[in-house]
This record gives structure tokens, sequence and C-alpha cells, in this order.
């Protein structure tokens, strides 16, 4: 007789893992390897790595997830090895080499290009991305060796810094906006330098807030006998938002989606207008919008935030 399939009971799990994604491994294989290691219900990332590239992937569990949003807005840090003269197919080493060129630059050169790629530029994604045309990946095309014609983007390098360079590697740290493809800038370095360039290794060290700080790797996770203490609570990805704490009875009326005129209350009211992390006591009810007039409008709300406070 055949044997019925019990389904897992997953746990209801809020929280934040810092993960050290290894190489080889996509963003969602590591989230699937952690929520089954913490036996999370929900969960969800902040935006890919890719296979090759290492570091910070903030993966978000339960109320978390509703914050997510945050972090794939958010700036980020790389470090990043670009190897000059050689230009493969997707950018990166996961890739076919295409051309090769020698190898002659000066540092003089180099910082003469990197100052045109600091500040806001136009970026054009490469095809090996998970952009999509007609419902279909732009890297299902390029495995397909069809290439499609594709607009340039603005993004923004706030830091391109020379780290060190043994020919032909070049180590840089980056510093961008949402959207920036690392992959990208290293090809366009090479080419303004005229040799051509991949990327070699590539490690995230920043996102939003959240740095390497605390970062745990899957192996450490899974040996951990008190996997869940490894998680950081909800608001770490919040820790850049003003605070605004409320009284016990304003709370109430928060978390039932009234707008607060703060004014009127003796309440501390942050001086810059925009999103706030909203408390009662140390309990985290969840972000608001601060307008004109010290009105605060909730926006995200923490599910049953009601029985803590």
């Amino acid at each position: 007789m055949k044997q019925a399939h019990v389904k897992r009971v997953r746990d209801l799990v809020d929280g934040v893992l810092l993960l050290d994604k290894p190489v080889g491994l996509s963003s969602n294989d590591a989230l699937i390897k952690a929520k089954r290691v913490l036996n999370a219900k929900k969960a969800g990332h902040t935006g890919t790595l890719d296979p090759f590239a290492t570091g910070l992937l903030p993966l978000c569990f339960g109320e978390a997830t509703k914050f997510s949003q945050d972090l794939l807005e958010a700036d980020k840090t790389y470090e990043t090895t670009v190897h000059l003269g050689i230009n493969t197919n997707t950018g990166d080493t996961e890739g076919e080499a295409m051309s090769t060129q020698e190898v002659i630059v000066t540092r003089e050169q180099i910082d003469a290009v990197l100052a045109q790629f600091r500040g806001p530029i136009m970026q054009v994604p490469p095809m090996y991305s998970a952009l999509k045309r007609d419902g279909r990946a732009y890297y299902e095309y390029a495995r397909e060796g069809i290439t499609l014609e594709r607009e340039a983007r603005p993004v923004t390098i706030h830091q391109l810094d020379f780290v060190s360079y043994e020919a032909p590697f070049l180590k840089l740290l980056v510093t961008c906006s949402k959207g920036t493809y690392i992959r990208v800038l290293g090809e366009d370095i090479g080419n303004a330098l005229g040799c051509g360039a991949h990327l070699n290794a590539l490690r995230r060290t920043r996102v939003g807030a959240l740095t390497i700080d605390g970062m745990v790797t899957l192996e450490t996770l899974q040996a951990h006998p008190a996997p869940l203490t490894m998680l950081a609570p909800v608001d770490a990805l919040l820790a850049s938002f003003p605070l605004v704490e409320l009284s016990e009875a304003l709370a109430k009326r928060f978390l039932n989606g009234q707008r607060l005129a703060l004014g009127k209350e003796d309440v501390a009211v942050p001086e810059h207008l925009g999103r706030v992390r909203v408390y009662r006591g140390a309990a985290l009810l969840g972000t608001a919008i601060l307008q004109e007039y010290a009105v605060l409008a909730p926006e995200r709300l923490i599910a049953f935030a009601g029985e803590k406070v």
C-alpha cells in the first residue's frame, strides 16, 4: 500500500539573515537552503547576486519580507577584480572568451578612465541578465545566439576607487545605485582602456545600511545547534530610517491604518519628512511616511503587532 505523503509543517519565522553567498550558487538556491535549515514558512531575498559572485545576500523571513523592497532600491557596495585584455560573452568568468587583446596601461591611464565613470552615467544592460522582453529573460535569447537592442539606462556610480593593479588584474571598490551591472562597468572600463575586460571576481560588502558585519555562511548556519539565533531582527532592514515612538493609544490607531497628526501629540517628531520606522516601546509597528504638518501616514504594518503593544 502506497504511503501518503506528509506535508512538512513550516514555522512562522521573522527576521533577517545576512548570508555570505558562496561562489557557484544562485541567490534563489541559497534562499531555498537557508529556508530549509530554518524551517521557515515565508522567505525572500533582496536582489540577486550572480552565481559567480560572493558576499552579502540579505535574506528576509516572515514579516521582514514586507520591507525587502527597500533593499532592492538601496545603494550597494562591491569589491571587484577586473581582468583586462579578455572579453567574454557573459562579462564574467562563467562565459566564453570572445576576444583577447594586449594590455599595456599605466596607472595614470587607469585613473583618467575611472574618472569618466564616476557620477551619473548611462549603462546598457547585458544580454546575460534576468531583464525580460516579451515575457522571456534576456539570457534565454542570449543562449540561443540572439542579441537584442537594449536601451541605455541611467545609473549612478557614487564611488569608484582604485585598490590595486597587478597586470592584468585591476581591483576596484564600487558603490552604486540600484540597477547597476558591475559586469558591464568592468567591460566598459576595459573598452575605455582600449583592451577590453571581464570580471574575474565580485564580492558585495554592503546593501543599504547592512554590511558584512554579522554575515554567516551556509555551512555555519547548517552546523549551528540553534540557527534561529543567527537571525537579525526585522528592523535591521530599517536602521537608516528616522525613528518615531508612539504611545499605546496612538499605536493602536496607527495599527488600524489611521493617519496621525503628531503635532498635536506629545511625540518627538524627526526633522526630515519622508519614510520613518514606527515603534511602541521596543516593538516595531511598521513603516510610515512623515508628511507636512507632522502628519504620520501608515505604510507597511507588522502583522499581529497589536499583541505586542
